[in-house]
């Protein structure tokens, strides 16, 4: 589980430039449960990524990851979470381009102690998660968007972590991979694993994930189910307003979008 209590962060803290990037966020994340966050670019949702990730810090507040105080650890204790509790996928892959997808996916067991033939099995078996095994040989820069996208995938979650965080994980997919994908967490959270994920696409959230999260100006202004959150007050496209129509056929929708003022806390 993921626990956020007040956190809080500032960057260039003290300085004329000092921009506060988060307020006060507090946030309960399920085992299992993946929570989209969506708000506009600049909003705090990359930064509170990267703090979820542990590769940035705050300036006050809480942050547990089941029973582990975060501010608390030291940075050998981080670095161990970072490898065996997380995985990330980040906005643009992060694939080395003259590595195959299984040379890729091996990279986050560099440091392990186990048997190479191991540490092989253990990435086709990753690869065969996210249906690229196929692919293992091929290099990564031949290959298409999706299919970077799984073998992102894979190596995030090759060592079973129990977080999973994603940024913006359907840029540039087709519809095809899009279902895919969806595909691939709705196992991942079946078998227990949370993600997190950050993304501008609107109807896949409105279609796939258990909650959803508007960020505005460093703050979280709504949280809800989808069908609680797109069909109470935050905005609409076609797909969602389908969506929201299914659920509830008496309720107004809107064709444009339309953001609400948010109400401080």
């Amino acid at each position: 589980m993921i626990q956020l209590h007040q956190i809080s962060k500032i960057y260039n803290q003290g300085k004329t430039n000092a921009f506060q990037a988060l307020h006060k966020i507090d946030l309960k994340i399920a085992d299992g449960e993946l929570v989209a966050i969506i708000g506009t670019s600049g909003a705090g949702k990359s930064t509170l990524l990267h703090i979820l990730a542990c590769i940035d810090s705050y300036e006050s507040g809480e942050y547990y990851i089941d029973d582990t105080l975060v501010k608390n650890c030291s940075e050998k204790k981080l670095a161990q979470i970072r490898n065996k509790k997380i995985g990330m996928v980040m906005q643009d892959f992060a694939l080395v381009d003259d590595f195959s997808a299984l040379q890729n996916v091996m990279l986050p067991l560099d440091f392990s102690k186990s048997k190479v033939s191991e540490k092989k099995e253990k990435c086709l078996k990753a690869l065969q998660a996210v249906g690229m095994e196929k692919f293992a040989h091929h290099q990564s820069n031949k290959l298409s968007g999706g299919q970077k996208q799984r073998v992102a995938i894979a190596r995030a979650i090759v060592n079973e972590p129990e977080i999973l965080l994603l940024d913006e994980p359907t840029k540039g997919l087709d519809p095809f991979f899009k279902r895919t994908l969806a595909g691939i967490l709705r196992k991942l959270t079946v078998s227990g694993v949370t993600i997190f994920m950050v993304s501008h696409d609107i109807e896949f959230c409105a279609e796939y994930a258990d909650r959803c999260a508007m960020f505005f100006d460093g703050d979280i202004v709504s949280v809800g189910s989808p069908k609680e959150f797109f069909a109470g007050n935050s905005f609409y496209t076609t797909t969602a307003n389908k969506i929201v129509r299914d659920w509830n056929p008496g309720c107004i929708t809107l064709s444009l979008i339309h953001i609400s003022e948010p109400t401080r806390h």
